[in-house]
């Protein structure tokens, strides 16, 4: 008689509800990490920065879970990271699509009344240590979850396209606890605002994907994406003391410049669609669970 122990009946658990498991132990580790934080009190710093990064390795942590207990290949998933053969001009697009969102957005910006105050600008070479920064510790490292193993397993069910807002919905939820954080860069936002933010994650989580499914699958070309159009912030050209004078922020002047950044990425994604197709968004076979060893 063949007896199975409490381990291989969880594991079978989570092989049974992948997807489930997954979203379980990713939101369970952000937000106890992020719960702890803003128990905490801690303001706003380099060390909660840190912190914060931390917390942001609940979807790798998660995809790692279910990919060991599904006996899949952990050592396929992790390697979408290191997969930067993916053609020249797709790097162009990985590394400079972000400064043309930012480059449209300001002028939107400027052209609809934002003030612009170019000399408080940092230095260019901010931007370097800005996506190193952001690959590897400042949203770069959730790619390994939600573009290398949770949109995979969605694209065997559904489009490209499905899947991209599905994931999407999850990535924004996950966010919550930034909110919630007075000391975090989220806090404070007015309930516009972050509408706002959840149609942006929704049109990025499309470009995501398209770039994620035209490379191969490259986790390391969509960490690099990402950490471009978290590192937009920074180099925007709107006038800082404008936006919050007095250290109060002006609600108008800071929906217009989230708002013009939207409507660029969400034109960007309505185009991808357009041209790729909703069922890929890419040329080739949109990949699933196979690229993690799962069936």
């Amino acid at each position: 008689m063949t007896t199975t122990t409490h381990s291989e009946r969880l594991r079978a658990w989570i092989d049974r509800h992948r997807l489930a498991s997954f979203l379980v132990v990713t939101y369970a580790f952000t937000w106890t990490v992020q719960g702890f934080l803003a128990y905490s009190g801690m303001e706003a710093s380099w060390t909660l920065s840190i912190l914060v990064g931390f917390g942001a390795f609940g979807p790798p942590l998660g995809a790692a879970v279910v990919v060991w207990a599904a006996g899949g290949d952990l050592r396929a998933w992790v390697s979408q990271v290191l997969r930067w053969r993916i053609g020249v001009s797709w790097w162009v697009v990985a590394i400079g699509l972000p400064l043309v969102v930012l480059a449209v957005g300001s002028a939107l910006y400027a052209v609809l009344g934002g003030p612009l105050d170019f000399e408080s600008l940092p230095f260019p070479g901010v931007y370097l240590f800005a996506m190193a920064w952001g690959v590897v510790w400042g949203g770069g490292q959730e790619e390994l979850g939600w573009r290398g193993f949770m949109l995979p397993l969605l694209q065997a069910k559904y489009s490209a396209l499905t899947a991209s807002l599905l994931v999407g919905v999850a990535w924004a939820g996950w966010h919550l606890p930034l909110f919630l954080n007075a000391n975090t860069t989220h806090a404070g936002w007015p309930l516009s605002q972050q509408l706002l933010w959840v149609v942006t994650i929704l049109a990025g989580s499309v470009l995501w994907t398209w770039m994620y499914n035209n490379t191969g699958g490259s986790v390391l070309a969509v960490a690099v994406f990402h950490a471009g159009i978290n590192a937009m912030g920074i180099f925007h050209p709107a006038d800082a003391e404008a936006l919050a004078p007095g250290g109060v922020a002006d609600p108008w002047l800071n929906f217009l410049a989230e708002a013009t950044t939207a409507v660029v990425l969400v034109a960007a994604a309505i185009l991808v669609v357009a041209v790729y197709g909703r069922r890929h968004l890419s040329t080739d076979e949109a990949p699933g669970p196979e690229v993690v060893g799962l069936r």
